[in-house]
């Protein structure tokens, strides 16, 4: 199997379908949009380009199965999987607001071997394979040096479910905002966690997550010399919906405040 010429290709899809998704926000209305549950929201632009992702991804690697957040194609257990979110970051796109992107991981078994993000907006795909490096359009990224979280810019995403976790949240929240840089909520992961890759923020965490949110980017933080884990300092971080990822040099002290406040004792 050839990683890096099937990452290659998987850019230009990627670019392609982001291109139909660009296309489609011109004349797009929010009368066109469905709600699968509180505050979740799908658009026949989302089903449409996850079925022109799989379609393509088939052609580029035919014996692969398909984790898809609107159900497009079927798992393939204990193989090659494609762990897909066509569109991450709908409610920003149905309101015509900055930044979405299309999310595409490959996974053989449980370990990702390829990251693909495409920030639609801003024209910018991100993308890692094998044990290699990663690269923002053709230039290799890295994350930041920056060892303490009061020097770094911090990256999270309101929760629209499960608010049993709320209080906690907010007081990492507070935590951060007083010894930090400051906080950001993009309202894509997928590029939040693209973000840390390259350098422009030093950590990122979240819960009630799926993995077609967090196999890319979490890919592509470690391949940028970045840590990635759930709250616990674990690896469940793909399916166990909670993650935490930043730069090497931070991680420690930034896992241990997460755990402090998100962490039932």
């Amino acid at each position: 199997m050839d990683i890096e010429n099937i990452c290659h290709s998987v850019n230009e899809l990627a670019r392609q379908t982001g291109k139909f998704i660009r296309e489609q926000r011109a004349t797009f209305t929010i009368d066109r949009v469905e709600s699968k549950g509180l505050h979740n929201f799908v658009s026949y632009v989302d089903k449409e380009a996850e079925v022109r992702l799989v379609n393509g991804l088939k052609g580029i690697l035919p014996q692969s199965g398909f984790i898809a957040e609107e159900g497009t194609g079927k798992p393939n257990p204990g193989g090659l999987n494609w762990v897909i979110d066509p569109l991450d970051g709908t409610t920003n796109y149905i309101h015509g607001l900055p930044p979405y992107a299309i999310s595409i991981g490959l996974m053989d078994d449980d370990r990702v071997i390829l990251g693909v993000v495409y920030e639609i907006c801003l024209d910018e795909c991100f993308y890692s394979w094998g044990n290699g490096k990663a690269f923002l359009n053709g230039h290799q990224i890295f994350v930041t040096p920056t060892a303490k979280v009061e020097n770094s810019l911090i990256a999270t995403g309101f929760p629209y479910y499960d608010y049993d976790r709320v209080g906690p949240f907010l007081r990492s929240m507070e935590h951060f905002m007083r010894y930090s840089h400051g906080m950001r909520r993009l309202g894509s992961a997928a590029t939040d966690l693209a973000y840390v890759a390259c350098g422009r923020f030093e950590a990122f965490y979240e819960y009630g997550l799926n993995a077609w949110d967090v196999a890319a980017g979490a890919f592509l933080i470690e391949q940028a010399g970045g840590k990635v884990s759930d709250f616990k300092g674990g690896n469940g971080y793909i399916f166990g919906r909670e993650i935490v990822a930043s730069n090497a040099a931070v991680f420690d002290e930034f896992l241990e405040v997460i755990a402090k406040f998100m962490v039932s004792k």
